[in-house]
C-alpha cells in the first residue's frame, strides 16, 4: 500500500513512536518499526501489519492491513488523536477482533 503527500502529511516518526508508546510497540511488532515519511508500518504477524498515518487534520489514521500474493486489503480503519493513537494500534493489532 502506498500514502500519497496528498492524503496524508509528513509527520516526526519519533514523536509517534512515543505517542503510541514503547511498550505497546513492543506488544504489537517486537519493536520493528518501518519509517516512512507520512507515519510508521508495523508488522504483526500472519500477513496483516499495522499502517500509522498524519492526516491533514491532526487526526492519525490506524489502518490493519492484510497482504496475500501479492495483494493488499484494507481490513479496519480507525481515526485517533495524539492522546488515543496508542490504545487504536493496539485493537488493530488484534487482527482477530474487529475495529
Amino acid at each position: 500500500m502506498t500514502t500519497t503527500t496528498e492524503t496524508y502529511r509528513p509527520c516526526s516518526t519519533d514523536e509517534l513512536v512515543q505517542q503510541i508508546g514503547r511498550a505497546t510497540i513492543l506488544a504489537v511488532s517486537g519493536g520493528r518499526i518501518e519509517r516512512r515519511d507520512t507515519g510508521i508500518t508495523l508488522p504483526v504477524a500472519r500477513g496483516y501489519r499495522v499502517d500509522i498515518d498524519l492526516g491533514w487534520d491532526d487526526v492519525w489514521r490506524v489502518r490493519r492491513v492484510f497482504r496475500r500474493g501479492g495483494k493488499e486489503w484494507i481490513k479496519g480503519e480507525i481515526e485517533a488523536y495524539a492522546d488515543e493513537v496508542g490504545e487504536a494500534v493496539w485493537k488493530a493489532s488484534c487482527y482477530l477482533h474487529d475495529m
